[in-house]
């Protein structure tokens, strides 16, 4: 966020005439049929050690939804009871972004950006808990900070462990998607770490943001949203992805194009009343990889609501998507 960014909300400007559907594709499945609290926006993901599932997302002091059965979401409140005091250093309502959550050495981790709009003076927090319930969270500071004379953007963060290493994977606008290691005793970028660069656009304001990684086969996968969010039903958010045999990259589509240069299979776009396909995060439940994200509902006045899709591989080795289980 994600979340009304300055630079979003121009690009939505910029497209504003675009009918909401101009990417419609009858080829897209449309996302799980929900239940209960719905609404949501940058959604996290995952099966908890308890058996319920918990989706963690922007919005609220980090809002909590939980669930038996992925199918029907209740609100179950905020990750945290009360903000922690430096967040108002960088956003003057202490309000956080799209939150990424893992689970290593005995505990659940919680990546979460806190920012405000149009400027990349932003932060990435980490946070733990041996639950990963709301209101059990306790907040270890800033992961990761950037200043306004960076070229990249310090938020939408998602974590993920390779060749024996802790990495996180960031970014937004700004030249776009960058990473880092982290030391993983601490769960904070490890000092003077190289911060390497994943993918960018070609053109200003170089609209590609929330960065999610998963490693599948012998490959890595980028998985990332280009375009405009936040502008209901005239968002232009979509999903597109690349991969790499090493996590550090270089991304490339299916055509060989790098994503350092534009490059980036389309995976979802919006479709029908599934507008600004987006804010993506994947999880691995009993055997089978689903992707999160939220879209804005355009038969619910654009509502940002949760997305979810079964992803499955082709023999090619590349992401697709479809709906439900089975």
């Amino acid at each position: 966020m994600k979340r009304f960014r300055l630079a979003a909300l121009l690009a939505a400007a910029t497209i504003a005439l675009l009918p909401a559907t101009a990417s419609a594709d009858v080829s897209y499945p449309d996302p799980l049929p929900l239940t209960g609290r719905q609404i949501i926006h940058d959604p996290t993901v995952t099966r908890l050690k308890n058996g319920s599932y918990v989706a963690y997302s922007t919005g609220g002091v980090i809002g909590a939804r939980l669930s038996t059965d992925l199918h029907h979401w209740d609100d179950a409140g905020n990750a945290f009871t009360t903000p922690p005091s430096w967040w108002y250093d960088y956003n003057s309502t202490a309000d956080p972004w799209a939150p990424d959550l893992s689970y290593r050495d005995g505990r659940y981790w919680l990546y979460y950006a806190v920012s405000s709009w149009g400027t990349n003076h932003s932060a990435i927090g980490v946070a733990t808990s041996k639950t990963g319930m709301p209101g059990t969270w306790t907040d270890h500071g800033p992961a990761l900070t950037s200043r306004t004379t960076d070229a990249w953007n310090a938020i939408d963060p998602a974590v993920i462990r390779a060749d024996g290493k802790l990495w996180m994977v960031f970014g937004s606008y700004w030249t776009g998607i960058r990473m880092v290691e982290l030391n993983p005793s601490t769960g904070k970028a490890v000092a003077d770490t190289p911060v390497q660069h994943l993918a960018t656009r070609p053109d200003a304001p170089y609209a590609v943001e929330g960065p999610y990684i998963v490693e599948h086969g012998r490959h890595y996968y980028l998985f990332a949203s280009y375009d405009a969010c936040c502008a209901g039903v005239n968002s232009t958010y979509k999903i597109r992805v690349g991969r790499s045999t090493t996590v550090t990259g270089p991304y490339v589509d299916s055509t060989g194009k790098p994503m350092l240069e534009g490059g980036g299979d389309l995976l979802l776009a919006g479709h029908g009343r599934y507008i600004g396909t987006g804010g993506e995060s994947v999880f691995h439940d009993r055997g089978q990889d689903w992707l999160a994200y939220h879209y804005y509902d355009a038969d619910d006045s654009g509502t940002p609501k949760l997305g979810l899709n079964r992803l499955s591989w082709t023999k090619d080795g590349w992401p697709s998507l479809r709906q439900g289980r089975g």
